[in-house]
């Protein structure tokens, strides 16, 4: 059996131990080597971590032109995207293979299509670039409040559920405290289902911070309860949660320039009438 490289690394933190954990493995591209898809995925359970990445290097030409290849699996399935495994293999890439730098940009092939990963300075800092959001229908509110475990007031009545992808699709509901937020406890195996034939894979629930009255701008808490655990943070679902905070802002004004931002670890998303 052939001998893998691998790295643990915590994404949404400069702490160790805290934050997201990843685990990128360099999976060889020579013949009679490389992973299969099965491979992948039973070492992906064997982790047992939200998610695992899988590097296959292919020449530098290729590289340069359609940047490195990343698949990216749960304990359950591989994903077309996904946020944390996108920022911490780019970082990994960063600090182990520096040649996969260009311009201060590592660019991961995904099976969405290329993402780039911008790098500041010599820290481990990083911004990606999402797809831009594509909006899926709008979902009965009183359904969604029974498969989160909660009450149908206690969902936003302004804002109804809706299904955005900006590489994997996500149902973004909007409850109206952050006490409602605290007493979620999603049917994971009946929510997935009925996600699953509205083209979502899960729920991403947000709240308004208390502190948002001190704040110049709205802030959000958020929560992801998924394959029996809760993600403690999660680019893509943050990115699907931003478009959607975006559209309903927009809806409500007449267009007032604006800033779109999420916080690392707590994952809190402070919502613009634009974002950039």
């Amino acid at each position: 059996m052939a001998q893998l490289d691998y790295f643990v690394v915590d994404v949404f933190t400069d702490q160790a131990l805290q934050g997201n954990p990843l685990a990128v493995v360099m999976n060889p591209a020579m013949e009679n080597s490389a992973l299969t898809t099965e491979r992948m995925q039973a070492i992906a359970r064997e982790f047992n971590l939200s998610e695992t990445t899988f590097v296959e290097r292919r020449s530098p030409a290729v590289e340069r032109a359609e940047g490195v290849r990343v698949r990216i699996f749960t304990t359950q399935e591989e994903l077309p995207f996904a946020g944390h495994p996108t920022l911490g293999t780019a970082s990994i890439l960063r600090m182990q293979a520096p040649e996969t730098v260009l311009g201060g940009t590592v660019t991961l092939a995904l099976n969405v299509g290329p993402v780039p990963v911008r790098f500041e300075g010599n820290g481990l800092f990083a911004e990606m670039t999402q797809r831009d959001p594509e909006f899926g229908p709008q979902l009965d509110r009183a359904m969604v409040a029974r498969l989160l475990g909660l009450n149908l007031d206690d969902l936003d009545s302004a804002s109804p559920p809706q299904i955005v992808s900006t590489g994997t699709a996500f149902a973004i509901v909007l409850l109206r405290s952050c006490e409602a937020l605290s007493r979620l406890n999603v049917r994971q195996q009946e929510a997935t289902a009925w996600l699953r034939e509205r083209g979502a894979r899960w729920f991403y629930v947000l709240a308004p911070a208390e502190e948002t009255q001190q704040e110049l701008a709205p802030h959000y808490r958020a929560r992801m309860q998924f394959n029996g655990g809760e993600d403690p943070a999660t680019g893509s679902a943050a990115g699907c949660a931003i478009s959607y905070l975006t559209d309903v802002t927009q809806s409500r004004s007449e267009g007032d320039a604006g800033e779109v931002r999420v916080r690392r670890s707590k994952t809190v998303a402070s919502s613009g009438s634009s974002a950039r």
